[in-house]
């Protein structure tokens, strides 16, 4: 297990949230698309970082690392992993 910090939350109009939660070095994340009403009606939490097997994680594309790198850091400087964001 590796902890991975929330970077990206993006919405659509098919009513999904997606979150990318990647590893501190950037190199590493998984996306994961959830319904806005799991949100909403708290079956989803959000948080700003979560466990995730490291077999769930796929690799990272270059043009993103450091962006995902430094906004592991803005939120790990703002943020305890489990508090909701």
């Amino acid at each position: 297990m590796v902890q991975c910090w929330l970077v990206e939350r993006t919405y659509n109009d098919r009513d999904l949230v997606t979150l990318v939660y990647a590893t501190p070095d950037g190199t590493r994340a998984r996306t994961k698309e959830v319904p806005m009403t799991a949100i909403a009606n708290g079956g989803v939490t959000v948080t700003a970082a979560k466990q995730m097997d490291e077999a769930d994680l796929e690799p990272v594309d270059e043009t993103d690392r450091d962006r995902y790198r430094e906004e592991v850091e803005r939120v790990r400087d703002s943020h305890a992993p489990d508090d909701e964001i």
